[in-house]
């Protein structure tokens, strides 16, 4: 064996060692990835599988916990329990998910919600939303991939839900080397789920819609928005399945339009209208959000509350220029819908870009759609999407309610 990787004595599981200059200081802190140039990589350590266990330890031979490591991916490890002792079983998996769902259950009076939200709740790179008696697991790591049927069993267990959707897609997924792959891991689906959120209904489609077949996260931002509408001419860009606008009509909106490229999403936006008693006030319209943007401004649409959510521009560093220029586009193209004394509501999902840069970004679009504003709230993912203090990245969300003059 080399000096670098070895079997652990205590538990014959291999070891990994930080580079002597790597900085153990934020491992020993909370922080729970380890990057590629940070690990020693000789060729035992390329030779374990994605997702295999091993004992990090700092330069000094010090073990720091136990981590699964892939060095396939940027992120060559990441921290699962401070105890390198630790065994991953369908009881450990029961013990997170008891945590999560403790807070979850504390949160909301209905089983509707992210009930794991990836190293925030203590299992990294896995993603859980719950929709009554089913659940969505997203395994965007290679180590969930190969413990899915223990934390599936302890899912059902915890839970108590009966159908279990496995949605394997997306770009993490890719950084990590695994396959796209949605699949019902136990009892089915027949139709899409009717959520309750907001006192809207939402049609979540778990098998072919996007994501997990809603977005929980804005849960807080729609209710701000709904506040505003009362009484509204409301535009929702992006919409998917209702969001923004669904809200805004539960909230007393006289009408909302609610955009996006995608049918089936708009489609499943118009069940959820009619599940909640708005249809008569609800329309519908598809195409590229910028063009729509641009032929409504031609039409002389006037709009009290737009809300514009759209998906991440900014998904990684090497995009943020070009995605903060597309935030200040859409911002410029819907100031010029918005009414004199109206609200504009823009929302940014993308990690690599900061609040104080999608702030500003937003700002100069406004100020180019020869408007001007006042920031009335500023808006993130809801408490069901906790963050990890010593991660920055589980923080993403971003949404800013302007007031324009």
């Amino acid at each position: 064996m080399t000096e670098e990787t070895e079997a652990s004595p205590e538990t014959s599981r291999r070891i990994v060692r930080l580079k002597p200059k790597a900085e153990a200081r934020a491992i020993r802190h909370g922080f729970p990835w380890v990057y590629a140039d940070e690990l020693v990589t000789d060729r035992r350590t390329q030779s374990l599988a994605p997702g295999a266990l091993a004992v990090l330890e700092d330069g000094e031979r010090r073990p720091l916990g136990l981590v699964t490591v892939n060095i396939k991916s940027k992120i060559i490890a990441r921290m699962l329990d401070r105890d390198p002792e630790a065994e991953i079983t369908e009881d450990w998996f029961a013990a997170r998910l008891t945590r999560a769902l403790a807070l979850r259950e504390r949160l909301f009076d209905a089983p509707f919600y992210r009930l794991v939200h990836a190293e925030a709740d203590g299992l990294p790179g896995v993603v859980i939303d719950r929709f009554g008696d089913a659940a969505v697991i997203q395994p965007n790591a290679a180590w969930a991939e190969e413990h899915l049927d223990a934390l599936a069993a302890a899912l059902r267990r915890v839970t108590g839900v009966t159908t279990i959707i496995k949605n394997g897609t997306g770009r993490v997924r890719g950084l990590e080397g695994l396959a796209e792959e949605t699949a019902v891991l136990c009892g089915g689906l027949e139709a899409p789920i009717a959520v309750p959120m907001n006192g809207a209904t939402y049609m979540a489609d778990l098998l072919g819609g996007q994501k997990t077949g809603l977005f929980y996260d804005q849960r807080p931002n729609h209710a701000f928005a709904a506040r505003l509408a009362k009484g509204a001419r409301v535009l929702d860009m992006f919409t998917h399945v209702g969001g923004f606008a669904l809200a805004a009509l539960a909230g007393g909106a006289d009408s909302a339009l609610a955009v996006d490229a995608s049918a089936p999403a708009l489609a499943l936006a118009e069940q959820g209208a009619k599940a909640g008693g708005v249809a008569d006030r609800f329309t519908t319209r598809q195409g590229d959000a910028f063009a729509v943007l641009e032929a409504l401004a031609q039409e002389g649409a006037q709009f009290d509350l737009v809300i514009c959510a759209p998906p991440a521009f900014a998904p990684a560093k090497p995009a943020l220029e070009a995605g903060l220029r597309a935030y200040e586009r859409i911002a410029r193209l819907a100031a010029h819908l918005v009414a004199p004394g109206g609200y504009l509501v823009l929302c940014s999902c993308s990690h690599a870009a900061d609040l104080n840069s999608f702030r500003n970004a937003s700002a100069r679009g406004i100020g180019r759609g020869g408007r001007r504003g006042q920031i009335i709230h500023t808006g993130f993912a809801g408490p069901d999407h906790p963050l990890m203090p010593q991660l920055a990245e589980s923080g993403y969300l971003k949404s800013l309610f302007f007031r324009l003059d």
